[in-house]
Formats: structure tokens, C-alpha cells, sequence
């Protein structure tokens, strides 16, 4: 007798549908299955019925059936449970979430071999400039062709050139080689009193196999990554799989070196920098339970772990775990309701936890640990706010007098110094001094940001380039463009004017663009070769360099703009994160903050350290204000490429919505960035008090309305951004 299955397939705009199970196939809740749609098969995944339901019901004798049965282990009923959560929390289609599960289309095959490409050295007589870049870009990295076209930011046909030429050579890799397996016993590290407590406190959770959010709160530099390396080892000796969560793909191969050190090897990495082989086979393993230790980027999360252990969400408060597109969930949420699905600990460390957690924690819902102090002879460093209004830089320069002689004086002393300006490129904005005229994207409502290392206007939201004119392409002026403000490569043009002899280097989304990049910048900085570092906040997270000794903010205010709700508990967090760079060995740190308002709350709780009494009353202005944690945000984001079909849309949506006691709908209006990516935004904003169930009446209130088809509508379920 033939039997039928309930399949969510990997196709967002469909629903579940049922398909006849042949004789020939055994199938069950979570086996991953081929299925044919129309002409085509997709991948997808069994369901039960009663949790999925059919829009139609359809009888037996009209089904089709399944193509085949992959011979995969099924998605286990915690992984299905989330993704059920995650698409119904935060509004988003179960088949979105579900390929994230399935986020590797070739590991559904069987073992394989696979043709890569790589660099031989050669360097072709016929050097064009793109197949130069190409050459430098990839390096020793390999892939294939469309992979390194990628890397290289250049075409396939480049890279098809290049390997005619003999610069680029074909290799075939195998791609399910085992991965070694980590050794709790490798290197157990020396722990302070206080840090043995709070290890054992984590590996007793791991044994215990109960649901239990942690949070692991310890000041920079007090050793929580060996604390939690401790769990680690706990769960390694009892054959169970560990997921650790980084914010930033740059601090991933950081992390590995120092995993292999206390673990003899290094883990299982995912991210979107690796090649298409090497997320089969990290995909494989896991799924297998091959893979005890995966470090990942947040999409790690969603990965069909076999036997999940322990969750580690490290640098939790960061705002990168929060994905603004797609699927807008935010990982170190979703961590915790996993953790509940799989009933095994989540630890969430930080050093400066979001108000969110710390919530949470209040309530008796989250346990913690604390690190009050930094590890061995180290300690806090001194923190000073400059007066910028007092004393001044002089004009056309950025860095005040106290902190340009600091900076001299640790040269002197062979020490090391950091400068950080959340601004990337040489500056913000460029305009012509004859007529106004202000350089701005085509295709969004930003300006295009001056990159005077690789001579380009670039626009930060959609990649939009162009090369800088000779003229005002508004008054036809000559030599009439000027930079005003500065970003990172501005500053690091002063101090080179300043201190000529410094070896510096400038640290952004443009330099660390990969793992491998990262790598060598911490290399570099490890050997003494760079004694003044230009960073954005890509430099705030993770890193441990001893001889670093000075830490210098250039624009404190730079965060504080803009009216965001989390706009002052994001500055503390950054500044506080990139001064805990500063004095981390034996030698001491010393902070200086450039700004405007020096005795601004922000600014006042970082030099005295009383961050409590920060939190507390950014906490009660919270409460006061209903807002997050203590009431609850949805933004909707109405898009279209014409402007009209937008705000028709938008205002349809205003009007209707419904009148529910203690919600209120602010807008619709046109967002900050009312145009991205050549498509118009309107915004609305819900806010409503915590108890009420704001998805189902959204789910409502939109499920009733039509709009054009040109017309996207996106809903945010506790934003981050409000652009």
C-alpha cells in the first residue's frame, strides 16, 4: 500500500505539499527528499501533517511521487521545532528557514571528488590590470571558477584566461576526508580561583543535559574564552557536538589558532568564506556527528547538528548576530530557543551584555557567572575623555594634542597603539567647493564615501562605484572637490604626516575582507611589525595583543547620532569593547575619547567605569518608555521601484490597521534611507506592550491586504535598525 508524505520543500513561495511514498522508499519526519515540481525537483524535507498544515487536501490517487530519498540522517525533531519557531516568531516563510538547514546543495550528494582551481605562481606575459588584481586577491586561496571570480572581484572569463595562461592550475580535491577530532586533554590552561568556579560551573551544565541560559559576564581581558573552553572539553569527553557563535567572520581564524592550542586541532569552520567543497564536507560531518566542535557565523545556528551539546553565543550583545535581510532573526535569541528544543545548555559571554540579557537575568530567567577582573597581572586601563571643544586639533586635523603626544610616547617605548573611527574610506562625504554640489548614489539616499587608496567613490549600502572626476559634474569646476570629514584612511594619511616613521596599518571591512586576511593582520601584530593600528569595529571584538598599550577613540559622538533606541548602550558597548583592547598583559592601558560632550552619560560611565549605573538608567528610560525589553517593536518596510506604488501601499497599510488595545502604528513615512538599492522605503512603526501576541495580529492585519506584485513588503520583528 502506498503512503503518503507531507514535504516543505526548499521553494519560499509555496507551502507543504504531498507527494506518494513508492514502495521502493522509507521515509519518516525529517528525511531530506528530491521532489518534483512541475518540470523540476527540488530538495525538501518530510513534516508531520498535524504541525504543517495543507492548504488543499488533495486525494491519493492524484499524487505524485517522490524522486528519490537522499541517504542523509533526517532532520531531528529539536532542529524541525525551531525552524517552526523561527518562521512563526519572526514572520518569515518555514521554507526560508528550512534552507538554511539545508545550506549546502552539493553535500546532499554522495562522496565525491571535485575540480578546484588555484595560483601557480606564473605570472602571464599579458598582465591586464583585472588579471592582476585577480592574482593578488586570491593568493594561495582556491576554488572553483566562480568562486575566485568572486574573490577576485572580476569575471569567470578572467579567471578562464588565467588558467589558459598557466597562471591558475586545475586540482581535484577530495571532499569528505574526516576532520580530526579535538583533544580535551591537549593543553587544560592554568585558571584563577575565580575562573576554575566559573569553568566548573559550566562543565557541570553540559553533564547535566538541561536547558540552562548562562550568562558569562566578564570584563575585557578576564579570560572568558578559556572559561568557556572548559564546557567545551565537557562536552567533547562526552561525545556531544559544540556549536560557538562569533559576531564577525574577521575573528574566526583568530579563534581557531587559539582553539588548536588548548585543543591540540582546530574545529569545524562555517562561514561565507569558504569555498563550495569545503561546506560540503563541514556540512557532511556535522550532520553525521563526525564534526564535535563547529565555529561559525550566525547561519551556523540552523545546521543539522546530530547531537548538540552546548551553545556558546561569544561577544553576545553584538549587533551583527541581528541578519537585517531575509530572514531577520536574531541569532543569539534563536541560540537560546534551540538550546530549549535541545535541552542543553547556551552560554551568551560578553563583557558588556545587552540590556535584553541583563533582563533577563533580573527576572531569575538567565543564570550569572561573573569575571569581575582581568587575568594574571593585568588590569583596567585608564580612561580620559578629551574636550574637543577645550582643546582643540589644530585645523584640518583630527587628533587632539594629548593623544597625538601619547601616541609619540609609545612609539618611543616600542609599544603598540590603536586608533578607532567606526568610518571606513578616507571620508564621508565629498562635495564641490565652487557650486555645492554633494556626491550621492544613484541608486540610495547616502552619499558615496571617498576611498583614496584605490581612487573610488563607493556607496556603503548598495556597492554602487565610480572613479572621483576631474570636474564638478554640476558646475564643470576643476579641482573644486573637497573631502569633508574624516574616515580611516584620513586619519592614517595624519599619522603618517605625524610620525612618518610609524608603521601602520589601516583595519576595516576593506582590508580583512577574509578569515585569511584576519589572520595576517594578527600575525603581523603578534611580530611587532605595526605599531599604530587605524581600525573600524571590525578591531572592538576578540583580539588579544599584550603589547598594546593605547587606545585612542577619535569621534565618541559618532555613535550618539541618529535617535536610535539603542543608540547609547551601543556606544558604551563599542567604546568599552575597543578600550578593552588597551593593557591586556603586564604592561598598563591607557584610554583616550575624543569628544564634544564630555560629560555626557555615555561618555561619564566609561571613565569612571560605573557601568551599572549606566545600565540602570538607560534601563529605566526603557521601562519608562515601553520600550524593549519591557515592550515590544515591529518595524514594516513597504519597497517598490516606483515611488507611487510605495506610498499607496504603505498608507494602505496605515489605514487598515486594526485598532487593538495598548498597540499602537506609528507612520507610514518615508525611511532614513528612503531609497536602497534603487527601490523607494516607507516605513511603519508597531509598538505594542510585551504580553500581547503582535505576530498573529500582523499575520492578520497584512494576510487581509493586496498590493502590486512590484511592491515588497518585509516585516522586522524586534529591530535593530530603523533605517
Amino acid at each position: 500500500m502506498n503512503k503518503r508524505a507531507r514535504v516543505l520543500l526548499l521553494n519560499a513561495a509555496l507551502g507543504p505539499l504531498d507527494y506518494r511514498v513508492d514502495r521502493e522508499h522509507e521515509v519518516e519526519p525529517g528525511s531530506i527528499v528530491l521532489a518534483p515540481l512541475g518540470p523540476r525537483q527540488l530538495a525538501g524535507v518530510v513534516w508531520e501533517p498535524e504541525r504543517m498544515p495543507s492548504d488543499a487536501e488533495v486525494g491519493d490517487n492524484r499524487l505524485r511521487p517522490l524522486a528519490g530519498v537522499y541517504d542523509l540522517p533526517p532532520l531531528g525533531a529539536p532542529l524541525r521545532r525551531l525552524i517552526e519557531w523561527t518562521a512563526d516568531y519572526y514572520l518569515a516563510a518555514p521554507a526560508a528557514v528550512l534552507r538554511m538547514a539545508l545550506a549546502s546543495a552539493s553535500a546532499l550528494d554522495g562522496s565525491r571528488t571535485i575540480i578546484e582551481y588555484r595560483a601557480t605562481g606564473h605570472v602571464p606575459p599579458r598582465l591586464t590590470p583585472q588579471r592582476a588584481q585577480a592574482l593578488e586577491r586570491i593568493g594561495e586561496r582556491q576554488g572553483l571558477v566562480r568562486e575566485l571570480a568572486t574573490i577576485a572581484d572580476v569575471s569567470e572569463g578572467v579567471i578562464r584566461g588565467l588558467v589558459k595562461a598557466g597562471a591558475i592550475e586545475a586540482v581535484e580535491v577530495r571532499v569528505d576526508d574526516p576532520f580530526p577530532v579535538p583533544d580535551p586533554a591537549h593543553a587544560p590552561p592554568e585558571l584563577s580561583l575565580e575562573q576554575h568556579a566559573a569553568a566548573a560551573a559550566l562543565a557541570d551544565a553540559v553533564e547535566k543535559r538541561e536547558f540552562a541560559p548562562i550568562l558569562l559576564d566578564g570584563v575585557t581581558g578576564s579570560g572568558k574564552t578559556e572559561v568557556y573552553f572548559e564546557a567545551v572539553a565537557a562536552a567533547i569527553r562526552s561525545g556531544r557536538q559544540t556549536l560557538v557563535l562569533l559576531p564577525e567572520i574577521a575573528l574566526t581564524e583568530p579563534f581557531l589558532k587559539r582553539f588548536a592550542a588548548r585543543f591540540g586541532h582546530v574545529p569545524v569552520a562555517w562561514h561565507s568564506d569558504l569555498r563550495q567543497s569545503q561546506r560540503r564536507r563541514a556540512w557532511r560531518a556535522i550532520a553525521s556527528g563526525e564534526a564535535l566542535v563547529t565555529v561559525g557565523a550566525r547561519s551556523a545556528l540552523f545546521l543539522p547538528y546530530r547531537d548538540l551539546g552546548l551553545i556558546v553565543v561569544d561577544e553576545a550583545h553584538e549587533t551583527s548576530f541581528k541578519q537585517e535581510d531575509g530572514v531577520m532573526y536574531h541569532a543569539r535569541d534563536v541560540a537560546v530557543m534551540r538550546g530549549a528544543f535541545e535541552h542543553i545548555p547556551v552560554i551568551l559571554a560578553s563583557a558588556t551584555p545587552a540590556i535584553e540579557t541583563r533582563q533577563m537575568v533580573a527576572q531569575g530567567r538567565y543564570r550569572e557567572l561573573k569575571l569581575p577582573g582581568r587575568y594574571g597581572p593585568a588590569t583596567m586601563p585608564d580612561i580620559e575623555a578629551l574636550d574637543l571643544i577645550a582643546t582643540p586639533p589644530p585645523r584640518g586635523r583630527w587628533l587632539a594634542p594629548k593623544l597625538v603626544e601619547a601616541l609619540g610616547q609609545n612609539l618611543e617605548k616600542g609599544e603598540q597603539s590603536l586608533l578607532f573611527l567606526n568610518r571606513r574610506g578616507y571620508a564621508p562625504l565629498t562635495l564641490c567647493r565652487a557650486c555645492g554640489h554633494r556626491f550621492q548614489c544613484p541608486n540610495c539616499t547616502a552619499w558615496m564615501v571617498e576611498h583614496r587608496l584605490v581612487r573610488r567613490l563607493q556607496c556603503h549600502h548598495c556597492g554602487h562605484l565610480m572613479l572621483p572626476p576631474a570636474e564638478c559634474p554640476e558646475c564643470k569646476a576643476e579641482d573644486s572637490l573637497v573631502a569633508c570629514g574624516p574616515g580611516v584612511e584620513r586619519i592614517a594619511d595624519e599619522v603618517a604626516l605625524l610620525f612618518p616613521q610609524a608603521r601602520a596599518a589601516i583595519v576595516t571591512s576593506d582590508t580583512l575582507w577574509s578569515p585569511a586576511k584576519a589572520a595576517e593582520f594578527v600575525n603581523r601584530m603578534e611580530g611587532g611589525e605595526i605599531d599604530i593600528v587605524i581600525g573600524t569595529q571590525l578591531v572592538t571584538k576578540g583580539y588579544h595583543f599584550p603589547n598594546l598599550t593605547l587606545v585612542g577613540v577619535v569621534d565618541a559622538d559618532l555613535g550618539l547620532q541618529g535617535g536610535d533606541l539603542r543608540a547609547a548602550e551601543r556606544s558604551f558597548q563599542q567604546i568599552a569593547q575597543v578600550a578593552g583592547r588597551a593593557g591586556r598583559g603586564v604592561k598598563p592601558g591607557r584610554v583616550f575619547i575624543q569628544t564634544h560632550e564630555p560629560g555626557a552619560p555615555v561618555i561619564q560611565a566609561l571613565v569612571s567605569g560605573d557601568a551599572e549605573s549606566f545600565y540602570a538608567a538607560e534601563t529605566e528610560a526603557r521601562r519608562m518608555a515601553g520600550a524593549p525589553p519591557f515592550g515590544r517593536y515591529a518595524g514594516i518596510i513597504v519597497s517598490s521601484e516606483k515611488l507611487e506604488e510605495a506610498v499607496e501601499t504603505a498608507r494602505l497599510i496605515g489605514r487598515t490597521a486594526p485598532n487593538v488595545e495598548e498597540m499602537q502604528v506609528y507612520g507610514p513615512a518615508p525611511a532614513p534611507l528612503a531609497m536602497l538599492r534603487g527601490r523607494h522605503r516607507q516605513r511603519l512603526l508597531v509598538h505594542a506592550r510585551r504580553a500581547l501576541d503582535v505576530q498573529n495580529v500582523i499575520r492578520d492585519w497584512l494576510g487581509g491586504l493586496e498590493w502590486p506584485r512590484n511592491v515588497r513588503v518585509a516585516v522586522d520583528v524586534d529591530p535593530y535598525s530603523f533605517l
